[in-house]
């Protein structure tokens, strides 16, 4: 006869229970081999006569890619390796290495995407340049306090993931971006980031329909109110107001007035994004993924200010209906 050991057999189950379970609690590390993102930005600083000057700043760099990194380390150091392409007769490789690698994206310990800098550079040469995600990133969520969810002056990142070097989507895990384009996407970044060196402004050149917005806690408060049925402009835009500003405030007011009907369990297409109950929602899987905004503010439609359309971003109250009014519209 076999006799069965049930304190073994229970023990076994536990641990088969756990490990069938892994998955659910464990969470996957985004790394790379962070030396190799500056690499070949080091060889071309030697070349042009850097010296002993190049090390340095190459390590600096590359250890703003580690997950304790501040949102703007990786930012600072690019500034560094331009600073010294500058003094050495603007070597042109250094400068365009230095603007593949403030797109490279950075280890992602949580499986989050990483946050952006909310500073503008101190070179122009990297004026609408943003780090890529890694493809394996969680594109529902941000890691960290939630408060650099956008690029500066930049109202979507579509698809998400992606960055004006990379722009058909996030960086395989691992790789290195320098290994898969040449090209920084400068110009397109140009054309399409609302930040300048030295200061920023909100706006970016967007179709009306932006929905990608900054995130972090959650506060309630009400929107703006939504426009009349058929809603005249009881204030003049100033002289010398864009032709489109007041279309960008009545934009804004008619989106706010449809994200007031909102809920978590509305209707949605994957992908879409909204102002839910004052937090930043994307539809994942029919259904929105909420995620508050930091505190003492909320999510808002608001008017564009440099071109036609509008964004969703996080703001006080105060200062969406002051925006919106600052159009005429009503």
């Amino acid at each position: 006869m076999a006799y069965i050991n049930f304190n073994a057999f229970f023990a076994l189950s536990a641990l088969a229970s756990l490990v069938s379970a892994a998955p659910v609690y464990m969470q996957k590390r985004i790394a790379q081999s962070i030396a190799e993102s500056t690499a070949q930005w080091e060889q071309a600083c030697l070349k042009a006569g850097g010296a002993g000057k190049c090390n340095p700043i190459s390590q600096t760099a590359f250890t703003s890619l580690l997950a304790a990194g501040g949102n703007c380390d990786q930012q600072n150091a690019a500034d560094s390796m331009v600073d010294l392409a500058k003094s050495l007769n603007n070597d042109p490789e250094m400068i365009r290495l230095a603007q593949l690698f403030v797109q490279q994206p950075r280890n992602a310990p949580d499986s989050l995407q990483v946050p952006y800098c909310q500073q503008a550079p101190k070179n122009a040469e990297l004026t609408g340049l943003f780090h890529c995600q890694f493809a394996g990133s969680n594109f529902a969520k941000f890691s960290g306090d939630q408060t650099g969810n956008l690029p500066l002056g930049v109202s979507a990142v579509n698809p998400p993931g992606s960055c004006p070097a990379k722009k058909d989507g996030p960086v395989p895990d691992g790789v290195q971006l320098n290994t898969l384009v040449n090209d920084p996407g400068v110009g397109a970044a140009n054309a399409g980031a609302g930040a300048k060196a030295g200061g920023a402004t909100d706006d970016v050149a967007n179709p009306p329909d932006v929905r990608l917005a900054g995130q972090g806690q959650g506060q309630s408060a009400a929107p703006p109110p939504p426009p009349a049925a058929a809603p005249p402009a009881t204030a003049a835009p100033a002289a010398n107001a864009k032709s489109f500003t007041l279309a960008n405030g009545q934009d804004a007011i008619a989106l706010n007035a449809k994200f007031s009907s909102l809920t978590a369990t509305s209707p949605c297409n994957d992908g879409e994004q909204a102002c839910v109950n004052g937090q930043f929602g994307q539809c994942v899987g029919g259904k929105f993924a909420l995620t508050g905004c930091a505190g003492g503010t909320q999510c808002f439609a608001l008017p564009l200010v440099n071109s036609r359309g509008t964004s969703i971003t996080c703001s006080t109250a105060a200062d969406a209906q002051a925006r919106i009014a600052a159009t005429g519209a009503a």
